[in-house]
């Protein structure tokens, strides 16, 4: 089955990356898309442990509103690697249809999702964001939702942050 990976080298340490993955207050602010703010995180982060993320979109927008997603921790690998479950949820993390927030009625309920932080050198580290579809309209459903996207504004944004937390 085809995957969708998502690759960005980050002129940061990779304790650095990992921190704004898993710590909420760095995760607010660069989760979502460009133009998008993200006014909730959640993590409970151990393996078994949930988190939940919020993201709005730009005021006047068919966005403009609050949008939840959530998941569990099922691996986690210090510096390594996080594999997640990841779906849309309600402001509690409870899973909703894909539908019910606009999506294609072939994007997956719930996705796996590996991110892993490679070690390029002291002050660069390759990010890869590695989801893997069930089905062949899983895929096609995910790659029509603009996720691709999505994740490259969004990581736009976290180099962002990672720059203001280096020269902080």
């Amino acid at each position: 089955m085809q995957q969708i990976v998502i690759e960005r080298i980050f002129e940061a340490p990779v304790e650095k990356v990992w921190q704004a993955w898993t710590n909420p207050e760095m995760i607010k602010k660069w989760w979502g898309p460009k133009d998008f703010t993200a006014p909730f995180a959640s993590v409970d982060f151990k393996v078994g442990g949930k988190y939940i993320y919020c993201m709005h979109g730009p005021e006047g927008s068919e966005w403009d509103k609050d949008m939840y997603s959530a998941g569990v921790f099922k691996e986690i690998i210090p510096m390594e690697k996080i594999v997640v479950s990841d779906y849309f949820s309600d402001d509690l993390g409870n899973k909703i249809s894909p539908t019910d927030v606009g999506q294609d009625e072939n994007m997956p309920d719930e996705m796996d999702v590996e991110v892993r932080f490679e070690k390029v050198d002291e002050n660069h580290t390759k990010l890869s964001i590695i989801y893997t579809p069930q089905t062949e309209s899983q895929y096609n459903g995910m790659k029509e939702s603009g996720m691709e996207e999505g994740w490259s504004t969004s990581l736009d944004k976290l180099a962002s942050s990672l720059k203001d937390e280096m020269t902080a």
